[in-house]
């Protein structure tokens, strides 16, 4: 990968004059030096190729890794962007194919590639820190390459990925532009590679849920329509997170419940089964719940009293912090009153893991304990394998997020065709104008119960809110496992999760 070579050296060899313009502050020199040095990335795409084997469920699939950029360009062939992408493929002709890619927004694929269903794995199960001698990569017998073959996207900027031509990070930073970056990078990776006639998968995680709702609008709208979608970790609307609407203290409810469910946190005996207690939760925050928000400074006295005396059952949360809250409680203020009279906080990609705060009195976490666990071992495993097995070669820094000084997302979404603009996304809509405009399209949320970033219930919302009439709604599946915001951490809950996502394909190829 010569060129990737040569682009780490220009990276590091960037005009130095910008810095010492002095009509640009310190930062936005630093950004313009950045975006000059990054927008030498290669033009001409290039691979690395290796081979490898892995079992699953007793049967040795030999595959071909594939590690390389492609290059994305304009309506006028003009290139724009070198997308790094790693392909495991089997070689046998026409067999459905499935395009992976994490969130952030900005965020490298590196968790998914490592972590779920390629043919290698970090290993991780307990939901604790990963020391750095406990680091270790192996074989995945929970890989999926015994039904899809698997390609992983970086997002622009993120891991090797870089703006070309006279384009920066700026350019890629947005709800629309980075769909459109991920639709040309996908519809060239199948021209590449002669994939039009094989069914054709998106499979996201986080923000790249987000992502999939409008980037299946697009390649549907582009011409490439897909047998279906697979949502892990699932959070399309952000308009529930407005001020002054009572949605997302409902969405979060039951995922608290669940948290004080796997903590024992509950002033009661703990339930059995957490399916039902959740079931039970979900009913009474639909119901009187939902009624006492919805009266807003109207509610009396005694209904309040009622409800905080019902949170605090199902939570154990203190009844007169409840009171205090509205009975309103922010996601911050449960990750450290739950657990305070433990001397803990606790993560919200994952409310399993804790950390001992610094100040005890707290309002909110010193950080996420559940990205901080895993951060290293990740990172260092990639850097490990990419360089021995994958044969990538090159000076120009793996980068874990596009995000740096002075980075902004452009929020502002154009919905479907008539849709008109949305400066708060909510891309379910463009999701179920993919599903009425495409009827055999399936769709999989896979959901974790101690997942607070992007919690169940909210995916539970937007997937009931589509419109969609009842023979497309048939299209719809539902999942849930006993983990977090990376479901596949735990290796009884990747198990599972394979299993299900498995057979999500067979009935999507029928």
């Amino acid at each position: 990968m010569k060129n990737l070579l040569l682009a780490g050296l220009l990276l590091a060899t960037a005009h130095p004059a910008l810095a010492q313009d002095k009509r640009q502050s310190p930062r936005d020199a630093m950004i313009a030096e950045a975006d000059a040095a990054t927008a030498r990335a290669p033009v001409e795409e290039q691979t690395a190729v290796s081979k490898g084997s892995v079992t699953v469920k007793g049967k040795a699939i030999a595959y071909t890794a594939t590690a390389g950029t492609l290059t994305i360009r304009d309506d006028n062939a003009r290139p724009t962007g070198s997308l790094f992408y790693t392909a495991y493929t089997t070689g046998e002709p026409n067999r459905p194919v499935t395009f992976f890619y994490n969130g952030g927004p900005g965020s490298a694929t590196i968790w998914l590639h490592m972590g779920s269903f390629g043919p290698v794995r970090v290993k991780t199960d307990k939901p604790a820190y990963v020391p750095p001698q406990d680091y270790a990569v192996g074989p995945n017998p929970w890989t999926l390459l015994d039904k899809t073959d698997i390609v992983f996207i970086d997002a622009p900027g993120a891991g090797w990925s870089r703006p070309l031509g006279d384009k920066t990070f700026r350019d890629f930073n947005g709800v629309d532009q980075d769909g459109d970056a991920f639709a040309r990078a996908i519809i060239r990776y199948v021209n590449k590679n002669n994939r039009w006639k094989s069914p054709k998968f998106l499979f996201g995680e986080s923000y790249g849920t987000l992502r999939s709702g409008v980037l299946a609008r697009m390649l549907e709208e582009r011409g490439l329509s897909l047998n279906g979608v697979a949502l892990l970790s699932t959070i399309m609307n952000y308009g529930v997170r407005q001020a002054g609407y009572d949605q997302n203290y409902l969405t979060l409810f039951p995922g608290y419940a669940a948290t004080a469910w796997y903590h024992g946190t509950m002033p009661g005996a703990k339930p059995a089964n957490i399916d039902a207690f959740v079931n039970e939760v979900r009913a009474w925050t639909l119901g009187p719940y939902a009624a006492a928000l919805m009266k807003g400074s109207n509610l009396s006295d005694a209904e309040a009293d009622a409800i905080a005396a019902q949170m605090h059952a199902y939570t154990g949360l203190p009844i007169d912090f409840l009171k205090r809250a509205n009975l309103r409680v922010d996601l911050a203020h449960f990750q450290t009153e739950l657990l305070r009279t433990r001397g803990q906080s606790i993560g919200r990609l994952d409310t399993r893991y804790t950390l001992p705060p610094t100040d005890l009195n707290a309002d909110s976490p010193d950080e996420d304990p559940a990205s901080t666990a895993i951060t290293g071992a990740y990172f260092s495993a990639f850097q490990d394998y990419a360089v021995k097995t994958l044969g990538i070669k090159t000076d120009l820094p793996y980068r874990l997020t596009a995000r740096e000084p002075g980075w902004s997302w452009d929020w502002t979404h154009r919905g479907p065709r008539g849709g008109g603009v949305q400066t708060t996304p909510n891309t379910a809509v463009d999701l179920a104008y993919t599903m009425r405009a495409n009827p055999r399209m399936k769709v999989l949320f896979l959901n974790g119960y101690y997942d607070m970033a992007t919690p169940f219930f909210g995916a539970e919302f937007d997937a009931s809110h589509m419109a969609l009439p009842a023979d497309i709604r048939k299209n719809i599946k539902f999942t849930y496992y006993q983990s977090g915001h990376m479901i596949y951490l735990s290796e009884p809950e990747l198990a599972k999760l394979r299993d299900d996502v498995a057979a999500w394909y067979d009935e999507a190829l029928r």
